[in-house]
C-alpha cells in the first residue's frame, strides 16, 4: 500500500506539473509573458480572411498593462469603466476578459479563445450571431498597443466557479464592434506613410518603439504553446496511467505469484 501511495503522489505532482498554480501565473514584467502576449495577437492579425489593407502590427505597451493588472485584482467578470483615465496617450482603450481554470490557462488558450468568435461574425453584413467583440478586438486594425495581465482570483464575481486565472488584455486605441474592424483587399495597401508591410502588417518604428520589448524583427513563428486541450489530454493520460499502476500493485499484492507478461 505504501508503494501505491508513492505512485498516487507522483502521478499527482505530474499532472500538476502541466498547469499553472497561483504562484506561478506570469508577471506584466515576465518577458515570455510579454512575447506571447504580442506574438499571438499580431499572428491572428497577420492571417485575417478576407485580408486585410490597413492591419497594423502591435505592440506592448507597459501602462495598458498595469492598468490590466491593477483591474483583474478586482476579481470582476465584467469591464473596467475607468480603463482610459489612467493612460497618457489614449483616450479610448479596448478590453478583452478571459477567466478560466488555471490547468486550462494559457495566453495562447485565452486568444484564441477570443479569436474564434470569428465563427459568428459575417464581414460583408457586419453581422454577428453571438459575442464576437472579442475577436473584432484582437484584429482592430488601428490598436497598435497591447498590454495584458492574469490574475489569480479564489472567485471571480458573476461566476460560480472558484480559484481561477482571470486573464485581461487592454488596446489602444480601443475598437468599436459595429464598423469593420479593418479594411480588406490587398495587404498592406493601405498603410500609414512612411510604415513597411511586415508579414502583412503594416509596422513603424517609431509608432511601436517600446524600451525592451521591441524589435524589428518579427516574432518567430509558429508558436507552440500550450492549449486547453493539450492540457485536458495531458491530464487524462495521468490520471490513466495512475489507474493502470494501482491496478497492477493491487493485482500483484492479491496475487503474489501471478506472472504478469509483456
Amino acid at each position: 500500500m505504501q508503494a501505491i501511495l508513492t505512485v498516487v503522489a507522483w502521478v499527482a505532482s505530474s499532472v500538476s506539473g502541466f498547469s499553472y498554480m497561483a504562484s506561478t501565473l506570469p508577471d506584466i514584467e515576465n518577458a515570455d509573458f510579454i512575447k506571447e502576449c504580442v506574438q499571438i495577437h499580431d499572428k491572428f492579425r497577420s492571417e485575417v480572411n478576407p485580408p486585410a489593407r490597413n492591419m497594423l502590427y502591435m505592440s506592448w505597451d507597459p501602462t495598458l498593462a498595469r492598468i490590466a493588472k491593477a483591474w483583474a485584482k478586482f476579481c470582476q467578470f465584467e469591464h473596467n469603466p475607468q480603463r482610459a483615465q489612467g493612460h497618457p496617450n489614449f483616450t479610448q482603450v479596448g478590453e478583452n476578459i478571459w477567466t478560466g481554470s488555471l490547468s486550462l490557462f494559457s495566453v495562447s488558450s485565452a486568444i484564441s479563445d477570443w479569436y474564434n468568435e470569428i465563427k459568428y461574425y459575417d464581414f460583408n453584413t457586419r453581422k454577428c450571431k453571438k459575442v464576437c467583440g472579442h475577436y473584432t478586438q484582437v484584429v482592430w486594425a488601428d490598436s497598435y498597443k497591447v498590454g495584458c495581465a492574469v490574475q489569480f482570483c479564489p472567485k471571480v464575481s458573476g461566476l460560480e466557479f472558484p480559484n481561477v486565472a482571470h486573464f485581461i488584455c487592454n488596446y489602444g486605441p480601443g475598437g468599436n464592434y459595429p464598423t469593420w474592424p479593418y479594411s480588406r483587399g490587398a495587404t498592406c495597401s493601405a498603410c500609414p506613410k512612411d510604415d513597411k508591410c511586415l508579414n502583412n502588417l503594416c509596422v513603424n518604428p517609431r509608432r511601436d518603439n517600446v524600451t525592451r520589448y521591441y524589435s524589428v524583427v518579427y516574432p518567430g513563428w509558429p508558436i507552440y504553446s500550450r492549449n486547453r486541450y493539450t492540457s485536458l489530454i495531458l491530464i487524462v493520460k495521468s490520471v490513466l496511467l495512475l489507474l493502470s499502476v494501482i491496478i497492477t500493485l493491487l493485482v500483484k499484492e492479491k496475487y503474489p505469484n501471478l506472472v504478469l507478461l509483456d
